[in-house]
Order: structure tokens, then C-alpha cells, then sequence
């Protein structure tokens, strides 16, 4: 009795975009999450390089974004990093607009 094998070979790739989108969206969580932490653990007293850091976060998450969308258009390449990366920069992006709506409402 011989038995089938299963092995599918193709020449599949995943984008390299989609990969440098993930990574954009790993550094940003990463950079928020250390610049959330430090201001609460300061109550708030924080120097200003956080506000830079934030800002640079959102600049990496918004070409996060845009890398992961451009690499979802390359034909017969895999997409999950291209997924992945759009993920992880929305949910930064999410988190940016979070933050910046409650400063906004603060009440002294």
C-alpha cells in the first residue's frame, strides 16, 4: 500500500514590506508601553521626551501602516506579516488617539 504524500512545494515568500511593518508596530507598542509606565510611575511629572517619543510613535505606526497596506497588493506572497503589522500599528494608533482624547478632557 502506498501512501500519498502531502508536501505542497511553492515558491511563496512572505513580503518584505509586511515584515518591516511588524517591526514598526513591535518598536511602537514597545515605545508607548515604556513611555505610559514611566509617566505613571512619575504620577504624571514627566520630562518631555516622552511627548517626542509618543510623537515618533505615531509617525512609525502611521508608516506602519502604510507599509503593511502596500505589501497586501504584492501578488503570490504570503501575507500574515502584512496583516500582522497593520494590526499592531492600528492598535498603537488607537492608543495615541486614547491618550490624546483624555488629555483633552481633563478637568483641573
Amino acid at each position: 500500500m502506498s501512501r500519498k504524500s502531502n508536501y505542497i512545494f511553492t515558491n511563496k515568500s512572505h513580503t518584505l514590506k509586511g515584515i518591516m511593518a511588524t517591526i514598526l508596530g513591535v518598536i511602537s507598542l514597545a515605545s508607548l508601553a515604556y513611555a505610559l509606565i514611566m509617566s505613571y510611575l512619575k504620577a504624571g511629572d514627566v520630562p518631555q521626551g516622552y511627548g517626542a517619543a509618543v510623537m515618533l510613535v505615531t509617525i512609525f505606526a502611521l508608516a506602519g501602516v502604510t507599509l503593511g497596506v502596500i505589501s497586501k497588493t504584492e501578488k503570490d506572497k504570503y501575507y500574515f506579516f502584512s496583516y500582522l503589522g497593520i494590526g499592531l500599528n492600528v492598535i498603537a494608533l488607537g492608543i495615541v488617539s486614547l491618550i490624546l482624547y483624555a488629555g483633552a478632557y481633563v478637568v483641573r
